[in-house]
């Protein structure tokens, strides 16, 4: 594939492109995914908009701040100035970090009206997991909210880092105070790397991601556009953080390219936040099945009514939680799939009623198919391996894992669906949440669905623990809803529940019962962890203390 010539005077990200054959096809089935070869997305996403709507829209909020389209621009502004002030130059990565507030969007569009590269991590990450983020990515500058400064500040070989919302002189704030809010935005090529995002490591082992400037606006004129259908007097508000893709599109991207606005939280219980738009007027909401089951599951759940769109992604949506949305509000909920290989939401439902299950259709702009183990398609209602084209693709920095997600032109997922004969794509896990016992292929997400619609169940998830016998056996990990005692007795009773309400091999023949599931720090559940823990259990290693939650009480019994 022939690139634009570069912007970029540090060509460290184009340097480490994966080689061309190894790219997954570009498909430009939408005329809006078309972009001029010279692109900004700051510039379309900012600027753009405000030539449209004008500078005085209401554009980001948060605890303490409420800017119009035109106070973010004349903060970007600032921010770019003070950037190449520093001696940042088009290509170098400046890492962002800190929780959703309006700065770090300021941050943002500084870094992209910059020409640089923006790599925002998760707040929480600890020195040295921001270590091997600083060594993968070489950034030139570190931007950080002052209160999350110690971390990156003993990272060994740190990049000069700029806090910002503290009082010192050398502060952010007060630098963009100093400097001028005129600035030409870089005229960087539209396949110019924009973004390096960081996978959330379900694995344990995080990969950087290439997203280019069209990618960015791709994204918005996609999933945004024809699925949410964004209006400009919509108010977005959510849990995920910027760093994760899932946030960045749903409070960044999508309200500004369609003249919205944005409420941004920086930590809230589910019910906090369900309060919280309630209270701002907030209509796309943006969070995991898991903060939608716990809002669901409060008196609070009537504060839903006033949304417009709550978008569900980052794990199953359980079937009970989206009968719960409907019978609260009134709406369906939808639900996704995406990945931060693929920036957003590829497959989705939308508002029209849907069969029960189903994660939806490609998104216009989408190609999906479902292949075997060795990449041909198979039969509508066989299981396989989920392969998805579009505007956007995946291409991992420096390309060494990129031959293990793209094949033959698609993103292969590394989710195991299936299709209908409507077309409608359902979920049965991941390729490495299959459990092959005794002969029987057995989907993880399908048995936590099921004991998902037990009243005692708050929240669970379910793996392959080794088993001599069978290959594997089926474990549940369970949190119980408060009230609710652990022991054999509730063992028990969610297994008998599991074989009445699905065939007898899926119910799960050991059940542990823990205060809290792992998770990363975006929300999902880590796997890997619970697939340790049932191998220790199993004796297949020695037991280890470096566990992600208390582990409560445990019981197995055997099933038929």
């Amino acid at each position: 594939m022939q690139l634009s010539p570069s912007a970029h005077l540090d060509t460290f990200c184009r340097d480490r492109l994966p080689s061309p054959d190894q790219w997954p096809e570009l498909v430009l089935d939408l005329p809006a995914t078309t972009y001029p070869d010279r692109l900004n997305a700051a510039t379309e996403l900012l600027d753009a908009t405000i030539a449209r709507w004008g500078h005085d829209r209401p554009c980001v909020r948060d605890a303490g701040t409420g800017w119009t389209y035109g106070d973010l621009l004349d903060r970007a502004g600032r921010i770019a100035n003070v950037l190449t002030g520093l001696g940042v130059r088009p290509g170098n990565r400046v890492l962002l970090r800190g929780p959703n507030n309006a700065w770090l969007i300021a941050c943002w569009f500084g870094v992209l009206k910059a020409g640089a590269v923006a790599v925002t991590t998760m707040p929480m990450l600890r020195t040295p997991e921001l270590e091997k983020i600083v060594s993968m990515c070489r950034p030139t500058v570190a931007l950080t909210d002052h209160r999350f400064a110690a971390e990156l500040l003993a990272v060994h070989d740190a990049p000069t880092v700029v806090p910002y919302g503290g009082d010192t002189d050398d502060d952010l704030v007060a630098r963009a105070a100093r400097a001028s809010s005129s600035f030409a935005d870089v005229e960087t090529a539209a396949d110019d790397v924009a973004l390096l995002a960081f996978t959330s490591g379900t694995t344990g082992l995080p990969k950087a991601t290439m997203h280019f400037h069209r990618d960015v606006l791709a994204v918005a004129d996609t999933f945004s556009a024809h699925v949410l259908d964004p209006r400009p007097d919509d108010v977005f508000a959510g849990s995920p953080p910027l760093a994760f893709t899932f946030g960045l599109g749903g409070l960044l991207i999508f309200p500004l390219r369609a003249g919205a606005s944005v409420f941004l939280v920086e930590r809230a219980t589910p019910v906090e936040l369900a309060r919280l738009a309630a209270e701002h007027g907030v209509t796309m909401l943006f969070t995991a099945p898991t903060g939608y089951r716990a809002i669901l599951g409060s008196p609070q759940r009537e504060l839903l009514r006033g949304l417009r769109r709550a978008v569900s992604a980052g794990e199953a949506l359980p079937t009970t939680v989206a009968d719960d949305f409907l019978a609260v509000t009134g709406r369906r909920m939808i639900d996704g799939i995406g990945g931060t290989e693929m920036l957003h939401v590829f497959i989705s439902t939308g508002t029209d009623p849907a069969p029960a299950g189903t994660t939806g259709k490609p998104v216009p702009g989408y190609r999906a198919t479902i292949l075997d183990a060795d990449g041909r398609p198979v039969p509508d209602g066989t299981p396989g391996r989920l392969a998805v084209k579009g505007p956007t693709g995946c291409r991992y920095l420096n390309g060494d894992r990129q031959t293990q997600y793209v094949y033959d032109g698609w993103n292969v997922t590394g989710d195991v669906f299936v299709r209908d004969a409507e077309g409608y794509y359902y979920f049965r896990g991941r390729t490495d949440d299959m459990i092959v016992s005794s002969g029987y292929n057995i989907a993880g997400p399908e048995v936590e669905d099921v004991l998902m619609q037990h009243p005692d169940v708050a929240e669970c998830a379910v793996v392959g623990a080794p088993d001599e016998a069978r290959g594997a056996a089926v474990a549940a990990y369970v949190v119980l809803r408060t009230g609710v005692e652990p022991g054999p007795g509730t063992v028990r009773e969610l297994q008998e529940f599991a074989k009445r309400t699905a065939a007898p091999y899926k119910c799960p023949r050991q059940v542990e019962f823990v205060d809290a599931l792992p998770r990363t720090p975006s929300g999902k559940i880590e796997r890997y962890v619970l697939r340790r823990w049932a191998a220790e259990r199993a004796g297949a290693q020695a037991p280890t203390t470096a566990t992600a939650t208390s582990r409560t009480a445990i019981g197995e019994n055997p099933v038929a």
